[in-house]
């Protein structure tokens, strides 16, 4: 069953990739790039509320969102500018372009994150292995992104 935490982000990575795409597709039609993320994120939320009405779980009280720190909140945020970021960059630089530098900038800060015990995550450190492994990834991102 392990295996499926390692396949899931794979699938997920296939998913970010093909959404960017269509994002992308969806811009040039409407010709409006915040309009084109405003519907994405409308049609994700239907889904989800699709979801929340079938789940077996449930549903937090409305006090239990009153203690919750601020910035807690802030993931739809970082969610918007991700996917307004892609829809503009993908048809200006490629998918491929595009997803080598997003790789590179996850990868150092999930590492650098790790390392510090950011966010409640469990402190990983930095060792010389994973130093080399991310200067690798950044040279590879820079060569695919040379002209």
């Amino acid at each position: 069953m392990k295996i499926l935490f390692y396949l899931l982000p794979v699938f997920a990575g296939i998913a970010i990739t093909v959404q960017s795409g269509i994002n992308s597709q969806l811009r040039l039609a409407i010709q409006h790039p915040l309009m084109a993320a405003f519907i994405s994120f409308v049609v994700g939320t239907a889904a989800l509320g699709i979801l929340l009405i079938f789940s077996k779980d449930a549903l937090p009280g409305m006090s239990e969102y009153s203690g919750i720190n601020w910035y807690k909140y802030t993931g739809g945020l970082l969610g918007a500018f991700v996917v307004t970021v892609t829809l503009l960059s993908v048809s200006q630089i490629g998918a491929g372009n595009m997803f080598v530098l997003i790789v590179a900038g996850q990868l150092v800060t999930a590492v650098l994150m790790d390392h510090f015990g950011v966010l409640g995550m469990k402190p990983n450190p930095v060792t010389l292995q994973k130093f080399f492994g991310i200067c690798l990834l950044v040279a590879g991102a820079w060569l695919v992104n040379k002209k």
